[in-house]
């Protein structure tokens, strides 16, 4: 069982900056790929990014060239650097772990555990 906390979430005012953590409990983090989901208020959970074991990455084409995702296999830690927001960024986000590694098709069933969620709110 992996046990996911996420952090860092807040408010912030358009063009800022903010960074999610992720903490995982277990001994195999660094095997698992780790994705961030969000969702706002009115609409389904969506892809936002994801660090597959080997380390390469992927991003929803919304936040490509402002989000980065970034993994700390030592300290068993996926972070979000997210940069240049946008009021529709405002979500709760999501941190979630795939125990086969390969994240393969970027959708909510790839993934086995998940974490419960931290606000992010992007003022205009």
């Amino acid at each position: 069982q992996v046990q996911l906390v996420e952090s860092g979430g807040g408010l912030v005012q358009a063009g800022g900056s903010l960074r999610l953590s992720c903490a995982a409990s277990g001994r195999t983090f660094s095997s698992y790929a780790m994705g961030w989901f969000r969702q706002a208020p009115g609409k389904e959970r969506e892809f936002v990014a994801t660090i597959r074991w080997i380390g390469d990455t992927s991003y929803a084409d919304s936040v490509k060239g402002r989000f980065t995702i970034s993994r700390d296999n030592a300290k068993n830690t996926v972070y979000l650097q997210m940069n240049s927001l946008k009021p529709e960024d405002t979500a709760v986000y999501y941190c979630a772990a795939d125990a086969s590694g390969w994240a393969a098709t970027l959708r909510e069933r790839d993934y086995d555990y998940w974490g419960q969620g931290t606000q992010v709110t992007v003022s205009s």
